[in-house]
Parts: C-alpha cells; sequence; structure tokens
C-alpha cells in the first residue's frame, strides 16, 4: 500500500516532467499525454488503493460431502519477482500500470522501460529511484543487450508489450525456466462501419482511435477501415471534414498530433507507403518530412491485399479502407487474419451487433466507439491467438500477478473408516452411494440393502 501511495505521489507532482518527457520522444501533445498516459495511471493506482483489501480477502469455496466437515477457499499470493518490459508508444502508462498490477499482488519488479522512448526511460528511472523502494522496485535501462540478459535470468513471471516477432523470442526464453508470461501484442485492429450510422460521430470517433491516439502509434488504435463499396465515398468525405476540422488545412503543422518515434519507424511506414500499386490509391495525404518525422494522415482506397499494409500491423498514421459488397461480408475479411487485438463495429442495427459479438474472436471489442474499452477497469486488457495471451488492468492485473493457491480446511473429528482398508463389499456400497450423492442409496447401503 505504501508503494502504491507513492506512486499516486509520483504522478501527481512529477505531471510536468512526464508531459515534457513523452514529448521529446514522440511530440506527443500536452493534453493527449496527459489523458492517454498519467490520467489513465492515476486510475490504475487509484483503483488498486481503493480495492486492494477486497481483492485480497480469500475466496471462500463450497466443498462436498466426501469431506464433511470441512471448509475451503482460493489464497490470493505473490508470485515473487516479476519482469515488465515496456514498449514505446505509450511509454510511461505501459511501464507504470503493469507495475502497480505486479506491486499489488505484492511482487517484487523489475522494470525494463523501452530505449526508443529515451526521454521517458531516462525518467521513469530516476523517479522509480526517487520514489519506491529500491529493494523491491529496480529499472533497467539498456536496449537488445540488457534486454537479453534479463531474459536469461529465472523470474516468477514476465509482461511484455510490443510485437508479435519479439513477443515470440521473450516466450522462448521463459521456456526454459518454465516461467509464465502475459503477451501484450497488437495486429490488425479493423473498424466496420455499416451506412446505418450517424456519420459524423462514427468519424470523429475513428480520429479520436488512429490519428489522434499517438498518430497511429498504439496497438489498440484502427488499422484498418471496412465498409461497403457504395459507401465508401461517403465515408471518405466525411473522414476529409473531420481530419480538417481536428489538424487543420496543413496537418503537418498541427500541434495536435504526434510524430513518428523514430527515422526507423519513419523509413518503414515510408516503404509501405512507396510499394507498387499502392501509392496510387492514396485518396487524401501522403505528405512526408523526414527530418521532423512527421507523416500527414493518410487514407488509402481497396490497396492490394499482398501489399504490407494489409499483411502487417501498420503502426501509423495510413489508413486503408478496404470495400466489400455488404456488410455480413466484413465477417469473413476479418476472420481471414489472425485475431486482432480489438474490433470496432459502427452500426445500430441490433442483428449486426450480435453477429460481431457472436461470430468475431478477439482480445476486445467495442460498440460504436473506439479504445474506450481499455478504460472499463472491470473489463479485462488482452489479446488472444497472435494478438497475445493473458491480461491485466483493476482486479485482472493482480489475478495477473498472483498465484491461485486452493486450501482445504479439515478438523480431526468426523473421520470415516470408508477410506482405509480393508475395502469390504459393505464399505464398497457405501463409499459409492456416499460419492454419487444419493441419500436413497445411502440409507440402503447403511441397513445393508442395494438398489
Amino acid at each position: 500500500m505504501s508503494q502504491l501511495e507513492n506512486i499516486a505521489k509520483m504522478l501527481e507532482e512529477k505531471e510536468k516532467e512526464i508531459t515534457e518527457a513523452l514529448y521529446k520522444d514522440l511530440s506527443k501533445p500536452e493534453v493527449e499525454a496527459f489523458i492517454s498516459e498519467i490520467v489513465t495511471a492515476k486510475s490504475s493506482c487509484n483503483e488498486a488503493l481503493k480495492e486492494l483489501r477486497q481483492w485480497m480477502i480469500p475466496q471462500k469455496v463450497n466443498t462436498s460431502i466426501t469431506t464433511f466437515p470441512s471448509s475451503a477457499e482460493i489464497v490470493s499470493e505473490p508470485l515473487g519477482v516479476v519482469l515488465v518490459i515496456a514498449t514505446w508508444n505509450f511509454p510511461f502508462l505501459l511501464s507504470v500500470d503493469p507495475v502497480i498490477g505486479a506491486i499489488s499482488a505484492g511482487n517484487a519488479v523489475v522494470l525494463k522501460p523501452s530505449e526508443i522512448a529515451p526521454a521517458t526511460s531516462s525518467l521513469l528511472a530516476k523517479l522509480v529511484e526517487e520514489y519506491l523502494d529500491n529493494s523491491a522496485v529496480k529499472v533497467v535501462e539498456g536496449a537488445v543487450p540488457e534486454t537479453t540478459a534479463l531474459l536469461e535470468q529465472k523470474w516468477d513471471k514476465i509482461l511484455y508489450t510490443g510485437s508479435a516477432r519479439v513477443g515470440r523470442i521473450v516466450m522462448a526464453a521463459a521456456a526454459k525456466h518454465l516461467t509464465p508470461v502475459i503477451l501484450e501484442l497488437g495486429g490488425k485492429s479493423p473498424a466496420v462501419v455499416h451506412s446505418d450510422v450517424d456519420l459524423q460521430v462514427a468519424v470523429r470517433r475513428i480520429i479520436a482511435g488512429k490519428w489522434a491516439l499517438n498518430n497511429g502509434q498504439a496497438c489498440i488504435g484502427v488499422d484498418y477501415i471496412i465498409t461497403t463499396k457504395d459507401f465508401a465515398p461517403k465515408l471518405i468525405e466525411a473522414l476529409k471534414i473531420e481530419l480538417e476540422q481536428f489538424f487543420g488545412k496543413d496537418p503537418m503543422n498541427s500541434k495536435d498530433i504526434s510524430r513518428v518515434v523514430s527515422s526507423t519507424q519513419f523509413k518503414r511506414l515510408a516503404k509501405m507507403l512507396d510499394e507498387d500499386k499502392v501509392s496510387d490509391k492514396i485518396v487524401l495525404g501522403g505528405q512526408m518530412d523526414e527530418n521532423q518525422l512527421k507523416i500527414a494522415p493518410t487514407i488509402l482506397l481497396d490497396i492490394p491485399e499482398e501489399s504490407q499494409l494489409m499483411q502487417e500491423e501498420i503502426f501509423g498514421p495510413l489508413m486503408p479502407i478496404v470495400t466489400v459488397e455488404t456488410i455480413e461480408d466484413s465477417f469473413d475479411v476479418i476472420n481471414s487474419r489472425p485475431k486482432p487485438l480489438a474490433v470496432y463495429v459502427f452500426t445500430n442495427n441490433e442483428q449486426l451487433k450480435k453477429g460481431f459479438v457472436e461470430n468475431i474472436s478477439s482480445g476486445g471489442m467495442l460498440i460504436n466507439d473506439t479504445v474506450l474499452h481499455v478504460s472499463i477497469t472491470g473489463l479485462p486488457f488482452g489479446g488472444v491467438g497472435e494478438s497475445g495471451m493473458g491480461s491485466y488492468h483493476g482486479k485482472f492485473s493482480f489475478d495477473g500477478f498472483s498465484h491461485k493457491k486452493a486450501v482445504l480446511y479439515r478438523s480431526f473429528s468426523g473421520d470415516s473408516s470408508l477410506r482405509y482398508p480393508p475395502y469390504t463389499p459393505e464399505k464398497q456400497r457405501l463409499l459409492k452411494a456416499v460419492i454419487s450423492g444419493d441419500i436413497f442409496s445411502i440409507i440402503l447401503a447403511l441397513i445393508g440393502w442395494s438398489k
């Protein structure tokens, strides 16, 4: 509790320094940094402080006649020492949030921030040393060699946030020690837009879940849109209008949009855009400035399925729109790919909503909005299949970093000779009757009769 209180104090006292570090690393606008990183971390910490005593209470479990008299409970206990490997796109939140969960469950923690966000990494190292018990929580900075060295150690649990490629490396390293893992990965999270929507509201919420969310550099951000051929022109026009409303006529100079994190990521995105039969599909944007690491919000229509943009997670400001004949065809488009971290569905059709919930497998799903499901602490945040395994947030963080120990209590009374040799025919009849739970059979067995 004292460590959680210190984290809450750190978030309150160092808000300005955190915002500045995020701006250095990503040019993240102050309001976006405050809402998506600082407020979310505060909320997570405050909930843990409020609910921890309740989470810790052993869970009572019913016992059976075979153990009568007895009582049973599930006791949560710390796993031990855990490793948290954070990523660069939300470098503060995705470092602190898992640490809050690990501390809540009573573990010691080593945090490895991302070297791709160096200002935030350096600040986290400084703040953890200043505010937390360094015998229980440590930060290890560095790049691949340091991460590799950490993965060679034996941990009681590892939480990794990042790409599926590195996730496989983490899982392989963990397997050597039989260490359990939570992998928060990503994938291509689609937004399906039906023609029956309030178009302006839908478009604004899609922009909020793409370009106003770290400029598309978010694992839960909208990766691509699916809509019908007939509705696509209206959707594109609405996107153009609202993007200008949000970021002005020249988004490259907007102060309300983040930049690409690094030159490496910029070149990766530029290569995707320059691919054959892709660049001529641009219907909006496409401007790039490598010196400033900026790419304008870019919309592309019906690019080839085999292109990199449709095969890989984009993680940037490029938005392909895939058109289908009927909105129901979107089921096949989504199900033909690895299971995504999130699916967003915009429709007023109740049957369509139900169809998506029942037939599409994804880490999370949100109807008529984007990304906000992760703000509900009563919902688990995690992937499935290629988008990850395990989950956290709220009590799911506490449970994810706890071992659930089964405990059965018995006294010395009520000891039955039934369980002990010699196993006579009478004992066998009574034992079978007791295990079946049939009172009539038990009475018959006790008086020496059988059915």
